[in-house]
């Protein structure tokens, strides 16, 4: 029977108790018998994953809780020995006499990320790991903690979001002025921030033997199948095929309006009409939620349900929360767990239907055989959740105010085009950044203005010095948190729009392969699980341009 969240209480590991189990997995190894210490050293790691991501995620539900944040830190004091632990246990099984055995109860792909992350950790490195993960939580707390004033009420910034979408200029300009006024505020405090995380990142990856953080980055995120190269070549893809598009379909929503100049706080309203809106609140999408998965048939309805009913789901925004969405899981229970923050805007259904697909896909490999293998990288990952925003599509009116499914449709189209480009800017900024550890905050800030230039060449933030000068980068928290942890959204978008293009005409067909994907988990790298699932690679020559073409025709017609 399904655990309640509520009752989940997971026990607290400590150095000791954790050396002994590992080093039960060790004595087993001596004694020649693998299969029972792979089996033991998954146990273990499943146990620790759960616990970590339950402290993870109770610092983001109240960054304001001191429990919660101390349990944080002894977490992020723990993590960097459980990791030479784990750590010592795959080299040992790398290097066993007996490849034969080891790889009778391992799979080939779970061995090909366990010889990257080998050369991912140190022990020299422990610290450092340790202060990055402080530094990330001071950020989030950062964050959370901004309450800006706007329209006689304050809000944190995830409530921004319904002024920033207005359909009164005025109003979407006090918006982005409040918002970045947090920002320039703490400005000193986020460079300063910043500044230490990417010297102590440089400093690892020298002590790693890199000579640059950018490999061991690529090895952090488990990057087996592809580089910075292929990523360079689709960075020049989404500048050639992508941002003409998008400069055009702003020029037009610019004279539809009859406006002079397109400003940065103009980008957010999408629809001339204004943006549509959710079709109610919590309840009521959680409710018309069940009804369209309901209808998309398998077993994504009762899916949902056993998340709702368990308890699985915090969608609503709150003070104290952090700001963003995420899916996260505890492998000892076998259910993922949604964290959203709702504030009546459509990125409600956006983020929902992302998240879900995260969910989704988690549970479909709940019961593969390594802990390794129940989410894939990142970039495959993102695929699960882009992917089943598209394919909501047919039953979309559900989720938003009657009339608007259309209208809705339209604005998810291109607001997943103009991502592109950001999205690849934002890749491309930690790139240069951590090629050139040493630049002053000042550099770091104009670089991110070259870029935004040459990627999001119509942004005009019409006097707002802060994001002028080149500050907008600061407001991304994968910056901070996740580095190069943004260029698989982008990736992935370009696979999810081939699910898209496909549903167009093969709904079952779609779906089908699509479910056939997420049961997969991680069992495969991304390039191998995008060709398992019958979709072109991103890195393929023409894979962008084909689905940009069929976006931009469907657009005009």
């Amino acid at each position: 029977m399904l655990r309640h969240f509520d009752s989940l209480d997971f026990p607290r590991p400590t150095r000791d108790a954790l050396g002994l189990r590992f080093g039960q997995v060790s004595t087993l190894l001596d004694q020649g018998n693998v299969a029972d210490a792979a089996r033991l050293f998954d146990t273990i790691r499943r146990d620790y994953e759960s616990w970590s991501a339950l402290v993870d995620l109770r610092f983001a539900q109240d960054t304001t809780s001191p429990e919660a944040r101390a349990d944080r830190d002894y977490a992020d004091a723990l993590t960097p020995h459980v990791t030479a632990h784990e750590v010592a246990l795959k080299r040992r099984l790398l290097e066993y006499p007996d490849p034969a055995a080891v790889a009778h109860v391992v799979t080939p792909h779970t061995l090909e990320l366990w010889r990257t992350d080998i050369t991912t950790f140190d022990p020299r490195i422990a610290d450092a790991l340790e202060e990055e993960a402080r530094l990330s939580g001071e950020y989030t707390a950062l964050l959370a903690s901004a309450r800006v004033e706007i329209d006689g009420t304050h809000v944190n910034l995830s409530g921004l979001a319904p002024y920033a979408e207005s359909t009164d200029r005025a109003m979407r300009r006090e918006a982005e002025r409040a918002r970045w006024a947090f920002f320039e505020r703490n400005a000193t405090r986020l460079d300063t921030l910043f500044d230490q995380m990417v010297h102590l990142r440089h400093g690892m990856a020298e002590t790693l033997g890199y000579d640059s953080y950018i490999p061991l980055a690529y090895r952090r995120m488990r990057r087996v199948d592809y580089g910075p190269a292929d990523v360079a070549r689709f960075r020049d893809d989404v500048h050639e095929h992508v941002v003409p598009l998008v400069h055009d379909i702003l020029r037009q929503r610019c004279e539809t309006m009859g406006w002079d100049v397109l400003y940065s706080w103009d980008e957010p309203l999408i629809d001339p009409k204004g943006n549509p809106r959710p079709a109610g609140d919590h309840d009521v999408l959680l409710t018309r939620a069940q009804t369209m998965f309901n209808r998309m048939g398998g077993d994504l309805g009762p899916f949902f349900g056993q998340m709702r009913d368990g308890g699985y789901l915090d969608l609503i925004n709150r003070p104290g929360k952090a700001g963003g969405g995420f899916c996260t899981s505890f492998p000892t229970v076998g259910m993922p767990f949604i964290f959203a923050n709702f504030n009546g805007t459509q990125h409600d259904i956006n983020v929902f239907t992302h998240e879900m697909g995260h969910a989704y896909q988690n549970w479909k490999s709940r019961s593969l055989p390594a802990v390794d293998l129940l989410w894939p990288t990142m970039d495959g990952a993102e695929i699960n959740s882009m992917a089943l925003e598209f394919l909501t599509w047919p039953h979309i009116d559900l989720m938003v105010e009657a009339g608007q499914g259309d209208r809705f449709r339209r604005m998810h189209l291109i607001s997943s085009l103009s991502f592109l480009p950001y999205g690849v800017c934002v890749d491309h900024f930690q790139t240069e950044i951590y090629a050139s550890p040493d630049m002053t905050p000042a550099q770091r800030h104009a670089t991110w203005k070259r870029l935004e230039q040459h990627y999001l060449p119509w942004r005009n933030y019409g006097g707002l010095s802060h994001p002028a000068m080149g500050g907008r980068w600061q407001a991304q928290g994968h910056i901070y948190r996740s580095p190069f942890y943004y260029i698989d959204y982008a990736l992935a978008l370009c696979c999810a729009m081939q699910f898209w293009i496909r549903s167009r005409t093969d709904m079952d067909g779609a779906l089908q392969a699509y479910v056939a994907l997420c049961a997969q988990g991680g069992a495969q790298p991304f390039t191998r699980l995008v060709r398992s699932a019958g979709l072109k690679s991103p890195f393929q020559p023409g894979t962008l341009a084909d689905a940009v073409r069929t976006a931009r025709d469907i657009l005009n017609a």
